[in-house]
């Protein structure tokens, strides 16, 4: 019963709440609590900081939790092979993705479809920082996200494609016929852009500094389609990685300019916890993205 304690303490640190991490499980808040204090007397150390409601993990709670994670992914991936073996590949494999690689994700999710139809797919949508809390508390099995520098210790990462940028303009914009602008021509007009939180914000920020422009952008939003709506009005224009705009724009109603001066790329790939071996389902996903990009170095620590 002890992976099934460790399920709990999982849900405890995902929800940070008592009484909604029973909820989360199908549980009594008093049963959750008893399993806590059950791994509490069978370690001899306090794991929560608690009084009349959460407050934190304490630092031997961290390690505990720490732990937890390694041993249920473990059990997890080995219930999935022994499954694998009888009945051939099935489950639900979760997928964390940064907003902008969302069009390119069909190139993965269709063969893997096709090959393995009782495989079910969970796509979410977020930013790059929240992909790497969900990997790490068991929430997605595989991330997709930016992966110019190294992953922290616990990740590694499989490149896929580079991320090209376009300017997107009305066809009546005066930059219409253009074939390519500068960034710092970019960063005079008026913007619309994705908000801070946004990895791919960040990102432009910093190449229109890099060009000498100090941006504020007069509209800014955490979806793509509402960007794409605004350059649509004629009113602004916006940044966007190449594969994006196509997807968006189709029809083409929209002109896509390229950016250059410099010509900026950033790879985008797959995020995994670092683990051997991978689960069934983790490892079949992976091998469809390795016959797409090539594997890089991300070993660390």
């Amino acid at each position: 019963m002890i992976d099934n304690k460790l399920e709990l303490l999982l849900a405890l640190a995902r929800e940070r709440h008592f009484g909604r991490a029973a909820d989360s499980m199908g549980v009594t808040q008093p049963t959750l609590s008893s399993a806590l204090k059950s791994l509490e007397d069978q370690y001899g150390v306090l794991i929560v900081e608690r009084g009349s409601r959460f407050r934190c993990f304490t630092p031997e709670g961290e390690r505990i939790l720490d732990w937890a994670r390694r041993i249920v992914a473990d059990v997890r991936a080995m219930r999935q092979e022994i499954d694998a073996l009888k009945k051939g590949l099935t489950g639900h494999l979760k997928l964390a993705v940064i907003p902008t690689a969302l069009p390119f994700l069909t190139e993965l999710t269709v063969p893997m479809r096709r090959k393995y139809p009782d495989v079910n797919l969970t796509v979410l949508s977020m930013t790059s920082d929240s992909i790497l809390a969900r990997l790490e508390n068991l929430e997605a099995d595989i991330g997709i996200s930016y992966v110019d520098a190294e992953p922290p210790p616990r990740f590694e990462a499989i490149r896929i494609y580079d991320e090209q940028y376009v300017l997107l303009v009305a066809p009546e914009s005066p930059l219409a016929k253009r074939e390519q602008v500068t960034w710092a021509e970019a960063g005079e007009l008026p913007l619309c852009l994705l908000t801070p939180d946004m990895q791919n914000r960040r990102l432009i920020d910093r190449h229109l500094e890099e060009a000498g422009v100090k941006q504020i952008p007069t509209l800014e939003s955490n979806s793509m389609l509402v960007l794409y709506a605004h350059v649509r009005s004629g009113e602004w224009a916006s940044i966007l990685p190449s594969r994006l705009a196509e997807t968006l724009d189709r029809p083409s109603r929209l002109k896509a300019i390229s950016l250059v001066k410099p010509t900026v790329t950033h790879k985008i790939g797959l995020i995994v916890t670092k683990r051997e071996p991978h689960s069934p389902l983790v490892a079949a996903f992976i091998a469809h993205a390795k016959r797409i990009g090539n594997p890089i170095a991300a070993e660390v620590g």
